[in-house]
């Protein structure tokens, strides 16, 4: 006899809020499907220089699964957060948001997190300059990341092609705290790489969203990405790390990525390549295939070591 097939259970958002210090709020976003109790992990998703979290991870286009819907659907518990300067947060303090300031970001809204849902250490993942804020995040604490991803990450900048491209514009961006955004901005994300990898109906949905939360955002991931490369040290991020690189992304050249992986000290370690995507992974027609890269890593069984230590005799 045939099971019944039981209808999908419902995904939910909604909205939470934490303090940084005491002038700082900061706007969560978390979608769970189910008891969030039970759920395969936590996800804490880190939005980029450019954008706030919500375009960023829950992207609503017709024919596509988000990304904060798909992880949810997967069993995860998701949550992401608009660094300060960005979307809901706080952003009337004129402070230049730089990677530490992020860090810090990321600091308060985990331990909110874990305080709410009475949890262990999270899964961390970060884009571009939310992949450098993130690093920075795991190296100073450690005991709240179980695993990190980082995406579209840079270390030193040395053969970035982007990064060229943007110190060009250092003396504009050195007079003012915030550069202005607008729909030709968005749209030049996907065209600096390899236009054509991304649909125009998403980036313009993209551009949208973006837009409603923001018209202008903070230089500080832009100044510390052109003047202050490198602002994390691989030796000291101890925790299970995977490095995601688009085949075309000009954020990081392949040979700064590589000596920045080789100095992970933890084995439990990944460096994917995602064919056809530049830089924007989850806004690209090739989504599905950053989807599945980070849904493997972040289901990856622990490893089991040997008790076996040398001089013992071998134990059959």
């Amino acid at each position: 006899m045939n099971k019944p097939v039981m209808p999908p259970v419902p995904i939910r958002g909604e909205e939470h809020w934490t303090n940084k210090g005491h002038d700082v709020r900061l706007f969560l976003w978390n979608k769970c499907a189910g008891d969030p109790a039970k759920t395969a992990g936590r996800i804490l998703f880190v939005h980029g220089s450019s954008m706030a979290s919500q375009p960023t991870f829950d992207l609503q286009v017709p024919g596509r699964q988000g990304t904060m819907d798909y992880f949810a659907s997967q069993g995860f518990d998701t949550w992401s957060v608009d660094m300060e300067g960005y979307g809901r947060s706080t952003k009337d303090r004129g402070v230049d948001a730089t990677i530490s300031e992020g860090a810090d970001d990321c600091a308060a809204a985990s331990e909110y997190i874990l305080k709410n849902r009475n949890s262990g250490p999270l899964m961390v993942y970060g884009i571009s300059s939310g992949a450098l804020r993130s690093a920075l995040f795991a190296q100073r604490h450690p005991e709240r990341v179980k695993r990190l991803a980082l995406d579209a990450h840079v270390w030193t900048g040395q053969g970035s092609s982007t990064l060229v491209e943007r110190k060009k514009k250092l003396p504009e961006l050195t007079k003012t705290k915030r550069r202005p955004i607008d729909r030709k901005f968005v749209r030049s994300i996907f065209e600096r790489d390899h236009p054509g990898t991304a649909d125009d109906n998403v980036i313009e949905a993209f551009a949208t969203h973006i837009l409603e939360l923001d018209d202008s955002i903070p230089n500080g991931t832009y100044m510390d990405m052109c003047n202050n490369l490198p602002v994390v040290d691989p030796t000291k991020i101890t925790v299970p790390t995977i490095v995601m690189r688009g085949e075309y992304d000009g954020i990081a050249s392949f040979d700064d990525l590589l000596k920045f992986y080789e100095k992970l000290p933890n084995p439990d370690k990944t460096f994917s390549v995602m064919p056809g995507i530049a830089h924007a992974s989850f806004q690209q027609k090739n989504y599905m295939i950053a989807y599945h890269i980070l849904l493997s890593f972040f289901t990856q069984p622990e490893p089991i070591y040997s008790t076996y230590k040398p001089g013992e005799a071998a134990k059959h």
